[in-house]
């Protein structure tokens, strides 16, 4: 069908990954489903950037998404979180990127205002906000799911939009041509 596409939508985490799928027909969304991937049970940090990159990609291969839809990290004053944060991001990108789908990463408070209008938003009003938008039964205990589903409704707002939307990447070569400064040569 024309017009259509699906989008994963991540919310990247080292104690919780939170993602959601939808549906994007013409100019309508459709849920198809969030969930979160659980971490706190494992201390090793490197199993857990493994099971990132594996659930990720077990998520590509179930639903073929067309876009990915990432929260960048934002800038807190714990180092260390956002080291941790940040690889966690960057393995569910190269995850996206090893099967060649176009990347784009959204600030939290981007993601916020689009679902919501407001850039402060609180978890559970991005959460009420979405289960009024994509008419869903329940919500989640946890919200990390629901930061995930928002991360895929803010890019489907922002399509075509090229001034709202953060860093875009189509595939490594992109991404290495868009960050020349970062690469060892």
């Amino acid at each position: 069908m024309a017009n259509e596409k699906i989008i994963l939508g991540i919310d990247p985490g080292t104690t919780i990954m939170g993602f959601g799928l939808i549906k994007v027909v013409g100019k309508k969304m459709e849920f198809i489903q969030m969930n979160e991937l659980l971490l706190q049970k494992y201390s090793d940090p490197y199993t857990k950037l493994k099971l990132i990159f594996e659930r990720t990609i077990e998520l590509i291969d179930t639903y073929h998404p067309d876009e990915i839809a990432i929260e960048a990290p934002f800038f807190g004053k714990n180092v260390q979180s956002m080291l941790k944060l940040g690889r966690a991001q960057g393995v569910a990108m190269a995850a996206g990127l090893s099967r060649q789908i176009p990347i784009t990463e959204y600030l939290p408070k981007k993601i916020k205002m689009a679902v919501t209008g407001n850039g402060n938003a609180s978890k559970e009003q991005v959460a009420r906000m979405l289960q009024s938008v994509l008419s869903l039964k329940t919500l989640p205990k946890n919200l990390d799911s629901t930061d995930g589903l928002a991360a895929a409704v803010c890019h489907f707002y922002n399509q075509g939009r090229v001034d709202v939307i953060g860093k875009s990447y189509s595939g490594w070569d992109a991404f290495v041509k868009q960050n020349e400064k970062r690469v060892k040569k």
